[in-house]
């Protein structure tokens, strides 16, 4: 039995899942699917889409202090549609196309008093092993889920592109950040696909001019569909710029230095890219000089349904960034593609076939 199987209610089938037991060792295995409890609802998944963090469960076992202790059902990034309610459930009904917000804050700390869920130290999270029992994920035929987490969809908005919700609100969380972006001049150090959702919700939110790096030219050529303005692939060409905001998204620490040098006097950083474990050297002088803001980026939290409504208003952001889908029995396929960024950006999973 997985984590999250240990419900009260413990009548239930079985459905299959997309279960990691150890770095390189992902099988597809029969799990137990609760009926759901007076809070929850069963989804019937339609889409996944595969996050850096499931590669680097597969690639390392662990993302971070996350690691796995347990097997556990991968995925964050999903949608589906509703095959049952429990007795207390209000608003939904059996047939709705859902998206699933993948956090449950535990809504009693000391940060989400104040309203910063996304920095709740008991939060649970889809897909993820930062605490023990680990929180099974999404990339299964059918799951049982709180009510809490679904999001209605907008109209127009399919399910395929309902999964890119979760993504594009890391990115409009970080904007968030970073303040108000109209009319500043913007760049982006990364172009992976949160790098290339907050060139998407630079677009939306009016920055002035927006500049990509990257040392791929495929995605760089996806932000330039996006809107990007210039893109550098420093491979063989150096910015000579600074930028009232730059975005770091790349997560490697020997970009930290060009990203500090590229941000003007008195401008904003902000820290996109999750650093690996371990002490990484910060040129702290050229911060204090140069008196920049240092901002983190974690997560998100109200940000879903304005991702949800931006997919809806423009769906050609989701269309760019998915490069491949797979169906979930080719999952093997799909996570050797994935890490390849001269041929993919964002991989979906197809959940039902």
């Amino acid at each position: 039995m997985y984590a999250e199987t240990s419900h009260e209610n413990v009548e239930s089938c079985l459905t299959e899942a997309l279960v990691i037991h150890a770095s390189h060792d992902l099988r597809l295995d029969p799990i137990l699917l609760p009926d759901p409890g007076p809070d929850e609802v069963q989804v019937n998944m339609a889409w996944g889409g595969i996050c850096g963090s499931d590669l680097h469960y597969f690639s390392h076992g662990g993302v971070g202090a996350s690691v796995l202790h347990a097997p556990m059902v991968l995925g964050h990034e999903v949608s589906g549609t509703i095959s049952a309610l429990g007795s207390d459930v209000k608003g939904f009904s059996v047939g709705q196309d859902v998206a699933i917000h993948p956090a449950r804050p535990c809504g009693h700390c000391l940060e989400c008093a104040r309203e910063r869920r996304n920095l709740c130290r008991n939060m649970l999270f889809l897909g993820s092993a930062a605490r023990d029992p680990h929180t099974d994920g999404g990339f299964r035929r059918s799951m049982t889920v709180k009510a809490a987490q679904l999001h209605s969809l907008p109209p127009g908005l399919t399910l395929r592109r309902a999964c890119l919700a979760e993504p594009l609100s890391v990115a409009l969380h970080a904007i968030a950040r970073a303040g108000d972006v109209r009319g500043r001049n913007v760049m982006v150090q990364g172009a992976g696909p949160i790098g290339l959702l907050i060139v998407a919700g630079l677009v939306h939110h009016g920055a002035k001019r927006i500049v990509v790096t990257d040392l791929e030219d495929s995605p760089l050529q996806c932000a330039t569909r996006l809107g990007a303005d210039r893109c550098y692939n420093t491979r063989h060409t150096e910015v000579e710029e600074e930028f009232d905001i730059l975005f770091e998204a790349t997560g490697v620490p020997t970009a930290l230095p060009a990203a500090i040098g590229h941000t003007r006097r008195g401008g904003i950083l902000v820290q996109v890219g999750m650093f690996p474990p371990g002490d990484i050297q910060v040129p702290v002088a050229q911060i204090i000089n140069r008196e920049l803001d240092f901002r983190g980026t974690f997560r998100f939290d109200t940000e879903f349904d304005a991702a949800l409504a931006l997919l809806a208003e423009r769906p050609e952001i989701a269309d760019i960034l998915v490069t491949q889908q797979f169906p979930l029995r080719d999952f093997a396929a799909a996570f050797a593609l994935a890490p390849d960024r001269r041929q993919a950006a964002k991989i979906l999973l197809s959940l039902n076939s």
